[in-house]
């Protein structure tokens, strides 16, 4: 079974209320699957409908081919997951806490809860009630639940909210580990968006409960805009009726510096520096930024927005 996720043309309402729309999208065994959008777009209430936690207005949701709706109960073992703040005990240590969702599981003890919290680094707080934790700790506890079964699909709503810089890095590594090492399937979904580009090998877009796009890493570093920038102190006049006359597309950028979008120049930016020392010109900067993704995602929705 190479798709393990699918949604077809899925739907919630609440009320009057659509929150999400006819969202149809599929993810295969192995991939990262990252869910962005805007606070309130639908994300939460699409990754519930996906958990069966609540259901659909209309549309199915599949999971390893079949049909969640009935069959729920025998796939939940097969499927780990955390949305939102995750629960735990609060008077009960870590250890005590997985200790407890182990033999709600069925699993072996202490063996799954001793690896899990290696695997998380959560040994220096075994001992260390729940109540006490810090915020990141806690998401790695709910993070270890979620993990202490060896799922094949593992469904993760915002699971770096409140983590330092190193602890993000630390759950970048271990779900990148995770979907390559293991062929774990992972639908994840956040805010930090660059986050999401360093991880996931494909990106949904959902906006106001409509998927907008979908692509692969692949066609978002093909697609994303760049743009060579370059700095000649304060020659910039000159250097930019050098490169216009050469048939360059050039404008002045930021702090004084020429910014060419042309894909020539981005592409062999040591023409470009070439042609300008030949001409007696200082080249003080020459540098090639592609898009963010941050940047490519607000100019998706803004899409949207002029479309109404």
């Amino acid at each position: 079974m190479d798709e393990l996720i699918r949604t077809e043309r899925l739907t919630k309402c609440y009320g009057n209320s659509v929150v999400v729309q006819d969202v149809s999208l599929s993810v295969k065994k192995g991939e990262i699957y990252g869910f962005l959008g805007l606070n309130g777009a639908g994300k939460t209430t699409t990754i519930r409908t996906l958990l069966g936690m609540i259901k659909p207005t209309s549309g199915e949701v599949l999971l390893f081919g079949e049909r969640l709706r009935g069959r729920g109960d025998r796939l939940w073992n097969r499927v780990g997951y955390m949305v939102e703040m995750p629960a735990a005990y609060p008077g009960f240590t870590v250890r005590e806490n997985l200790r407890l969702f182990a033999r709600l599981r069925g699993l072996a003890q202490p063996e799954s809860v001793e690896a899990v919290m290696e695997k998380l680094k959560l040994r220096a707080y075994a001992d260390t009630k729940a109540k006490h934790l810090s915020l990141g700790n806690m998401q790695k506890l709910g993070l270890a639940k979620a993990l202490m079964h060896n799922p094949e699909i593992l469904i993760l709503d915002e699971p770096t909210n409140a983590l330092d810089p190193a602890g993000i890095v630390e759950i970048r590594e271990l779900l990148i580990s995770l979907a390559e090492q293991q062929g774990i399937t992972v639908f994840i979904s956040s805010h930090i968006l660059e986050e999401i580009a360093k991880m996931a090998t494909r990106i949904g877009i959902i906006h106001r409960g409509v998927l907008l796009q979908e692509i692969t890493a692949k066609e978002f570093g093909n697609i994303r805009q760049k743009r060579l920038y370059i700095g000649v102190g304060g020659e910039q006049e000159q250097a930019l009726h050098l490169l216009e006359s050469k048939g360059y597309q050039v404008r002045l950028g930021r702090a004084g510096c020429l910014e060419l979008p042309d894909e020539r120049a981005v592409r062999n930016p040591e023409r470009i520096a070439k042609l300008l020392t030949d001409a007696h010109l200082p080249l003080s900067q020459l540098l090639v930024e592609e898009e963010e993704l941050e940047a490519y995602f607000l100019k998706a929705i803004g899409a949207k927005e002029e479309l109404g």
